[in-house]
């Protein structure tokens, strides 16, 4: 097929730039050369061979982002093996996902050791446990397998051969792994990195969590094909980050929302960007509008806003790191060539542009759900992916969101997204985060409710908020709002909605 496998690109790039700084672990400063990744990414290999791992089995890692981190995955994927990632934030689901994946080696971070020895009874599949913080009670250290410097078997993996479980988020139903493929998933990378212009010159940095697929797509893949001296932080704080930007010359960031907030208020602060940064990639959430403007016009950085999925192993859209007409100010950004994307109604018939339906993409998707073959062929009709999400394509093939079918709210009969009133109240200076959800109601079915969290130095009542909205969206575009404290997030960085909705059903 002429892809590639996750190994092959590392090797490739060790080639070129063998002594090129491939990842920086940036809360312990530790660093290691692309020709190092190959070498060291061998030695885990041969470890995990070692303890029975083979093509096609399952390495759990349950830890906190880091340069050993990487080193698993890359182990892993070096055998043919498939990775399974656990978010921390998740503990209290573990056996849940190590049952569902069942791994035959769990790799995790020595203050999560209560967490697994409670839940050991509970997850027969595992074999061996590891602890990249020294051994454990029932678990072997991770060091000593590393300086044993085992040699791998011989790599067999195919680019169609399995290589990442990437969990849905489970807003609808228990969350899903999605087997990601090495080749479309290189293919759709390599796409990521030429969209963002990277480059041997580019520094990144990665704050956000390796057990989502969103860093490896955003962060890890694309530097990889490139040769980007790659940056993994475990603990976000907004001024370290400031500081190692600057340190090590960074050009791109890979973050959401959130953190790109806090990286403003940062640069605010000290009235100055990092000096080398030029981009920021954003995903898992959408961008609120003045914080685009604002990189923009105050420090001549530019967002490039991204729209993804489990199932996707890359992105629908993302946008160019430029600057774009007001006019689109709100699109996500271009469909890439890696994948067709389509636009249809509810007859999977295609729409004309600017007409919204449902996004269904044909090409560079997942294998398939673990387990799952009903949920499989649900997903997967005819040869397109349905994604389950509305959206809108202009003539230029910008995508802009109107969210998923499921988040649609039904009022007196008539259906209604959230997206285009989450970012009317976006566009009000207070509002940090919006969502907006049905609120049951006996007459109308649902009633429209935003809810939304405003920045700490900005004060709005709701009565300013609705005010705001309705004189952009009419007077039947929101019903009431409400302001909270602090709105969920996942763990992946997007406003938890699912949390929100069941909270009015509840209610």
């Amino acid at each position: 097929m002429g892809f590639t496998t996750f190994n092959d690109m590392l090797r490739r790039t060790a080639w070129r730039l063998p002594d090129h700084t491939f990842l920086t672990w940036t809360d312990r400063n530790r660093s290691i050369t692309y020709a190092q990744g190959v070498e060291q990414s061998g030695w885990i290999a041969g470890a995990l061979a070692s303890l029975g791992v083979g093509k096609g089995d399952r390495v759990g890692i349950f830890a906190h982002n880091g340069l050993d981190y990487v080193l698993a995955m890359l182990g892993a994927w070096r055998l043919g093996a498939i990775s399974t990632h656990i978010s921390v934030l998740q503990a209290h689901n573990l056996a849940y996902y190590v049952n569902d994946s069942t791994p035959k080696v769990l790799i995790y971070t020595g203050d999560k050791h209560d967490v697994v020895a409670a839940q050991r009874p509970n997850m027969p599949s595992v074999q061996h446990y590891v602890c990249f913080d020294g051994a454990k009670e029932g678990a072997q250290a991770w060091d000593p397998l590393l300086k044993a410097r085992l040699n791998p078997p011989p790599d067999t993996t195919d680019a169609m051969d399995g290589a990442h479980l990437s969990y849905t988020s489970g807003s609808s139903g228990p969350p899903k792994g999605a087997l990601l493929a090495h080749g479309f998933v290189a293919r759709a990378t390599h796409c990521i990195a030429e969209r963002i212009g990277l480059s041997s010159d580019d520094v990144s940095l990665g704050p956000t969590s390796l057990a989502s697929s969103y860093h490896l797509v955003a962060n890890l893949l694309p530097g990889m094909h490139r040769g980007v001296a790659i940056g993994v932080m475990t603990k976000w704080d907004q001024a370290v980050a400031w500081d190692d930007m600057q340190r090590r010359g960074v050009t791109v960031m890979v973050g959401n929302p959130l953190l790109f907030t806090d990286v403003l208020s940062e640069c605010r602060k000290r009235a100055a960007k990092p000096a080398a940064l030029r981009v920021l990639l954003s995903g898992g959430a959408p961008v609120p509008p003045d914080i685009k403007r604002a990189f923009v016009s105050e420090f001549g950085i530019f967002v490039a806003e991204s729209f993804g999925m489990s199932e996707l192993g890359g992105f629908v859209a993302l946008g160019f790191p430029r600057r774009e007409p007001e006019s689109r100010i709100f699109a996500i950004g271009p469909t890439l060539p890696d994948r067709e994307v389509r636009i249809v109604d509810e007859n999977d018939v295609e729409l004309p542009s600017d007409q919204p339906g449902q996004i269904i993409i044909r090409d560079g998707y997942m294998l398939r759900y673990w387990n799952m073959p009903e949920r499989t062929a649900e997903a997967l009709r005819d040869g397109w992916l349905h994604t389950g999400d509305m959206g809108v394509m202009d003539a230029e093939g910008y995508i802009s969101m109107l969210g998923r079918w499921s988040e649609r709210i039904i009022s007196e009969g008539k259906i209604i997204f959230p997206r285009p009133i989450e970012e009317a109240l976006l566009r009000h200076p207070a509002v940090r985060y919006a969502c907006v959800v049905g609120k049951p109601d006996p007459v109308k079915g649902e009633i429209v409710k935003g809810i939304v969290e405003l920045y700490a130095d900005k004060q709005a009542t709701p009565e300013d908020l609705l005010s705001h909205c309705r004189s952009q969206l009419g007077p039947a575009s929101l019903a009431l709002v409400e302001i909270i404290p602090e709105m969920p997030m996942t763990p992946t960085g997007k406003i938890g909605r699912a949390d929100l909705q069941r909270r009015e059903r509840e209610a």
